[in-house]
């Protein structure tokens, strides 16, 4: 009788063990779904009802910003430019009259390290490029790469990187990657990405 038990409360430990495992990766892939997916210029309230991710509603008549109320990614729902982001903690929408006019965001969770980094950059990078975003003043900006020379500059606190991209005459974004001291691992080298979108205010 002892052993049975022994075997039940094991099967039931072990039940236990994978629903456990199977809700955490549920969580896991939803969250990894959660978005806010906007275009520049368009209503705020069409944002809100395309968004997997729960954001305030705008306030009437001001120029403001809301944040999401979780970790999201950006996606840029337009049709003809559009590119997703990873997840970002750091998130901003700005509106003004209830019109979006900017985003904001770091596309990340945590600072990351160098590798890590560049991933995320030469990702949306390619993204793009291949959905017809050019470089703006790339002799000034030039695109982000990994070689040892950006490496270096990365590394140094002073420098960092920042280059412009252009969708026509619509949209604009900048993306700077810079030294960041993380109090949590202050041995390691780790880098903020920065993402700003919005229509365009660097000249080419």
């Amino acid at each position: 009788m002892t052993l049975m038990r022994r075997i039940g409360w094991r099967r039931g430990a072990l039940a236990i063990l994978v629903v456990t495992v199977l809700t955490m990766a549920a969580i896991k892939a939803l969250s990894n779904d959660v978005e806010i997916a906007l275009d520049i210029g368009e209503p705020y309230e069409a944002m809100r009802q395309r968004s997997s991710a729960s954001i305030g509603p705008a306030l009437a008549g001001r120029a403001w910003f809301n944040i999401p109320k979780s970790d999201a990614r950006l996606r840029f729902a337009n049709p003809q430019y559009g590119f997703v982001t990873p997840l970002a903690r750091f998130f901003t929408v700005m509106y003004k009259n209830g019109m979006i006019s900017s985003v904001r965001i770091s596309p990340q969770i945590e600072p990351l390290l160098l590798d890590d980094t560049l991933k995320v950059v030469l990702d949306l990078q390619e993204q793009w490029l291949q959905a017809g975003w050019v470089p703006t003043r790339a002799s000034d900006f030039p695109p982000i790469a990994d070689t040892p020379a950006w490496r270096v500059d990365l590394r140094n606190e002073r420098k960092g990187g920042t280059t412009y991209w252009q969708a026509g005459n619509q949209y604009q974004v900048m993306l700077v990657v810079n030294r960041f001291e993380d109090a949590k691992r202050p041995d390691e080298e780790r880098y903020l990405i920065t993402l700003q979108l919005a229509t365009p205010w660097v000249k080419p």
